[in-house]
């Protein structure tokens, strides 16, 4: 998973290998699967409030929790009732889950989705208490890449992306996510 931090929140967190204040509990946190969304999200860590980007690594266990206990962010006729019936799901779910399209090399959209995980109240505390693994700081690998593509050497930021296989999700959580193979 990936995550981008100013530096008063990443810092701490490398160093603790956990997230530790000034991190807040209290808010929706935003973790990303992929590299790419997480760079076209936080511009290669140039944006404000996200200089640092952080590769969190989490138990299986704790993220198929946290895509069992999900609610969709959007509306989906065909997975649910009514608006009304999704609201309220919504508002008691701790988590939220939402497809975005997943970026090229060059942050470009591609014809394929990629998820976005957001915790909040009891899947936070879960996240930071049990099923976080490591915290590193992979700044330095976004700058570097980056720099790549501004120099135009494609093939040499390709080779410095981190390695993605497809995840392979249980049925049932699948349906809830509206995960497919395409």
């Amino acid at each position: 998973m990936y995550q981008a931090y100013s530096p008063e929140i990443a810092g701490p967190a490398v160093a603790a290998g956990r997230f530790v204040p000034p991190f807040k509990r209290d808010r929706m946190t935003w973790i990303k699967p992929s590299f790419l969304w997480m760079m076209y999200r936080c511009g290669w860590a140039a944006k404000p409030g996200q200089e640092r980007v952080l590769a969190v690594e989490i138990t299986r266990g704790g993220f198929e929790w946290a895509l069992e206990h999900a609610c969709l962010s959007h509306f989906d006729p065909a997975r649910h009732r009514d608006r009304r019936t999704w609201s309220q799901q919504l508002k008691v779910s701790p988590v939220r889950v939402q497809w975005d399209p997943e970026r090229s090399i060059r942050l470009g959209a591609l014809p394929y989705r990629s998820l976005q995980v957001g915790l909040s109240g009891e899947a936070v505390d879960r996240y930071i208490d049990e099923w976080l693994v490591t915290v590193t700081d992979v700044t330095a690998t976004a700058h570097a890449i980056h720099e790549c593509l501004r120099g135009g050497d494609e093939q040499t930021a390709l080779a410095l992306l981190p390695t993605e296989l497809p995840y392979p999700l249980p049925a049932p959580i699948a349906t809830i996510i509206t995960a497919s193979d395409t």
